[in-house]
């Protein structure tokens, strides 16, 4: 829980006095009562980082004041574990049904569950698989993959875990069988598989074996000739920080997968992820210009033939969405709701982990600017939605909706609207 800070107390009545505002005033800007504001720059009551974002963009601190509030411990370690790259040493990871998805269990437990499909493709007497049944289990599980991202925008992740995951170890294992240039598309594939077994493991809440997977990602893509994705591995890591609250290790990461050496695409993926660094830190100046960055260098992305994309695949304007996200970070609400409410409309109905995690952002951000009838109504439909794809990262901006409700208690829709949204929002989140 946060702290009383004196420091953050005094910092706020000097600039809002500077500002010739009377708490009245600023009660009516960042739409928090004057009594809480009152106990704030006493000293008595902590202030929340969504009020220090709020106050700060109000009275125009570049930053300063949330820099006052400190990040929440996290108990997680900042760098994810150094694992070694020995494909032979490498094993698997699966849970078959318990509530972690990062149980180690036997190699022959996953070939089981997986790489038995190998024997349908016909190895030969050496163990090797014909070019025609390499390629064929190639196209196979290109579109299988299509399908399991589809899948994992209706349902949690429990549903598809086991299944990438013995899916991922198939394509290994078919790897060591087939001539060179199919093991690298194998392998390549695998990649992808992994990293997308890595988000939603992160999804599960679990964030150190998501960063574990991501890891196995760079692991297989290398081993494929492919180095490109060990960039992207540095935006994913910075996904986490992000949901930390961490904005200087959110940036810095990010800037890292932004060289000159690396695809287009994930340097603008990179590129947005530092906006959202910058806006969790309240420099405007510095997001927009990464925002700028990434539009440009995304519009440059390159063709990556039959490889699944790279990120997002249901996000028509994904600079646009992310825009509407920083603004809310930046203490700018009222925009961030407007730029939502236009971004939201261009993604399909059927993209409903996408349209839950930024429909949740938008309900969040018309609350945080005081238009607490258009926050209910807007969230009232997306609570079946949170129900089925049970995302850890959805719910923390959901807890957050419900805290910022939580002052209009006496409110008609938000009475009927509280019961529900407490069981949502007490999701694991670890």
């Amino acid at each position: 829980m946060p702290q009383p800070s004196s420091e953050f107390g005094e910092a706020l009545r000097e600039r809002r006095l500077g500002a010739g505002l009377s708490l009245t005033a600023l009660s009516a800007v960042v739409h928090y009562s004057k009594a809480q504001l009152s106990k704030v720059e006493r000293g008595i009551k902590a202030p929340s980082r969504d009020l220090a974002r709020l106050c700060d963009a109000a009275l125009h601190a570049g930053g300063a004041l949330i820099s006052l509030v400190a990040t929440p411990a996290t108990g997680r370690s900042k760098q994810p574990a150094r694992y070694g790259i020995d494909e032979e040493e490498w094993v698997m990871r699966l849970s078959p049904g318990g509530s972690s998805w990062f149980q180690p269990v036997g190699r022959r437990e996953v070939v089981s569950a997986g790489a038995a499909s190998l024997v349908s493709w016909g190895t030969g007497s050496q163990g090797r698989v014909s070019t025609a049944g390499g390629v064929g289990m190639l196209d196979a599980s290109r579109s299988l993959f299509t399908h399991y991202r589809r899948l994992g925008q209706s349902v949690e992740p429990g549903f598809l875990l086991p299944g990438l995951t013995a899916q991922t170890h198939t394509l290994r294992e078919l790897s060591a069988h087939v001539d060179p240039r199919t093991r690298q598309e194998l392998l390549a594939l695998g990649s992808r598989y992994a990293e997308y077994v890595g988000w939603l493991v992160q999804e599960t809440g679990d964030e150190q074996a998501a960063l574990w997977w991501t890891q196995r990602a760079v692991d297989l893509a290398a081993a494929g000739g492919d180095r490109a994705l060990a960039g992207y591995a540095l935006v994913r890591r910075a996904l986490v920080t992000l949901y930390q609250d961490d904005a200087e290790q959110t940036v810095a990461l990010a800037r890292q997968a932004q060289s000159g050496m690396l695809p287009p695409r994930i340097r603008g993926l990179a590129a947005q992820r530092e906006a959202q660094g910058h806006a969790l830190a309240g420099d405007f100046g510095a997001c927009l210009r990464a925002l700028d960055r990434a539009r440009t260098l995304l519009a440059l992305q390159e063709s990556e033939g039959d490889a699944p994309v790279i990120g997002s695949m249901h996000l028509p304007d994904s600079v646009g969405m992310i825009t509407g996200w920083c603004l809310f970070d930046l203490g700018q609400p009222r925009q961030a709701a407007e730029e939502l409410d236009r971004q939201l409309a261009l993604v399909s109905p059927d993209a409903v982990r996408t349209q839950v995690r930024y429909g949740v952002r938008r309900a969040l951000a018309y609350a945080s600017h005081g238009e607490i009838d258009r926050a209910c109504t807007l969230a009232a439909p997306l609570l079946d939605g949170v129900a089925a794809v049970r995302s850890a990262t959805v719910t923390i901006d959901l807890r957050r909706l419900a805290r910022v409700l939580a002052r209009h208690s006496g409110h008609a829709l938000v009475r009927r609207l509280e019961p529900r949204l407490a069981v949502l929002s007490r999701l694991p989140v670890s």
